[in-house]
């Protein structure tokens, strides 16, 4: 058996793509649109032979789709959980859940979706502000 990928509808692919892509990181690997389906696929990895997430879009969705945290999160390991937190906060990210051990942070997508981000390797050592954050809704 071999893993294949992880898909999320979002709403808005723009500003899907701008925070997966421009804001995390991540490339486009491929992409299919069908106008038979009326959607489009985005598959999106941290390199060329690194797992997918799949972005589907389908072209006719008005509605937010609903949020259960029964999916769970998505996870990326970081090489510096700090400077990872601030780029994104310097880019209109809100942290949900601040690295205040020096190893783990949670952010969320356009559509919700829970981004856990961990420290590679040890922890670092803990510091302000990230310390004394506190969380900002649900993660």
């Amino acid at each position: 058996m071999e893993y294949l990928h992880t898909m999320i509808r979002v709403k808005d692919l723009d500003a899907s793509l701008d925070f997966f892509c421009n804001k995390l990181g991540l490339q486009e690997i491929r992409r299919r649109d069908s106008e038979r389906g009326r959607f489009t696929l985005v598959f999106l990895a941290t390199g060329p032979d690194a797992p997918t997430i799949e972005l589907t879009h389908n072209w006719d969705q008005e509605d937010a789709y609903t949020v259960g945290r029964n999916f769970g999160h998505l996870a990326y390991a970081v090489d510096d959980i700090y400077a990872t937190c601030q780029k994104l906060m310097d880019a209109g990210v809100t942290i949900s859940r601040p690295p205040r051990d020096g190893y783990m942070a949670f952010v969320r997508s356009p559509d919700q979706v829970s981004v856990e981000l961990l420290q590679k390797g040890e922890a670092k050592p803990v510091q302000e502000p990230w310390a004394s954050m506190k969380n900002h809704g649900e993660w």
